[in-house]
């Protein structure tokens, strides 16, 4: 089999080399303090109806049939082992700004990463949707452990570039992932919220569990800013000179607003939301939300 490798730009190989160390070291240490490996849960498909009998749960009842034929009947399922997983994860201009050791963009693709690794670890399948303005790389679900080289090379975007435009984006992962899945939106969520969470409900209405996971730097969440600063635009031409102190007071309100209407919105639709610091170190930041998610458990 030829390596895929021998294309790329010797940088790009060094970056996709470390970004695989890095989530494999995150990976392996958080299950080594672990009592068990994880498990992620078995989704369900739509098997048929049968009629209902006492003691059936209600939650089950097809309202839409008993409307049309004046009988109660129930959904059965059956049980699908095999997770598929689609990471989607931002590879716009905004995810180029860091103060921390590892920028948004980068941080974003470690946990993409380390998710890939989790889930091949068992054997099950994972995709990679690398976008801004529209999907730029697609990488389809696969099983085997050599798939991870794909994903990384997917993530590794020498320059982020364009504006991030979620609504096209997540309708076009509806339109592509049919069967349902787990969706892993990985992003700095800097866009208009109504198209996000039009996109995010219609995941869900195909019956796509959906985790987000929001990577905002300390700069954005904190305006630690002193003194005269121009603020320019990583996705535009604009640009802001100002005394920062003038500002705090209002940014730091603005950006709690958003935050809580970004957190409301997510609950509201069923969807798990994590708000990742740059930061904070990142395998602390997974175990915290893998474990609520997945049911994992730390060493006491």
């Amino acid at each position: 089999m030829p390596d895929s490798r021998r294309f790329l730009h010797p940088e790009a190989i060094k970056r996709i080399a470390r970004l695989d160390l890095r989530a494999r070291q995150i990976v392996e240490g958080f299950l080594a303090g672990m009592h068990r490996s994880p498990s992620f849960g078995q989704s369900v498909e739509f098997l048929q109806h049968r009629q209902y009998t006492a003691g059936d749960d209600p939650r089950y009842v097809d309202w839409k049939v008993w409307a049309k034929q004046d009988r109660l009947y129930v959904k059965r399922f059956e049980e699908d082992t095999n997770l598929r997983c689609t990471l989607l994860v931002d590879v716009s201009a905004s995810m180029r700004y860091g103060s921390a050791a590892m920028d948004k963009y980068e941080y974003g693709c470690t946990v993409a990463a380390s998710l890939a690794y989790l889930v091949l670890r068992q054997q099950d399948a994972v995709g990679c949707v690398a976008f801004d303005e529209q999907a730029r790389t697609v990488v389809p679900q696969r099983t085997r452990r050599s798939h991870l080289e794909s994903i990384l090379q997917a993530l590794d975007v020498s320059a982020p570039a364009n504006k991030t435009d979620l609504y096209p984006v997540l309708h076009k992962v509806a339109e592509t992932y049919p069967r349902r899945g787990m969706m892993v939106l990985v992003s700095d969520l800097l866009a208009d919220r109504p198209p996000l969470f039009r996109g995010l409900r219609l995941l869900r209405r195909r019956g796509h569990d959906v985790m987000v996971f929001h990577i905002l730097d300390d700069d954005e969440l904190d305006f630690p800013f002193e003194g005269p600063t121009r603020f320019e635009s990583l996705e535009s031409s604009s640009a802001l000179s100002c005394n920062p102190r003038a500002l705090r007071r209002g940014y730091l309100a603005a950006i709690g607003d958003y935050l809580e209407e970004v957190r409301r919105g997510c609950v509201h639709h069923g969807i798990d939301y994590a708000l990742l610091r740059t930061s904070r170190p990142l395998d602390a930041a997974l175990a915290a939300f893998l474990s609520s998610r997945l049911g994992m458990h730390h060493r006491n």
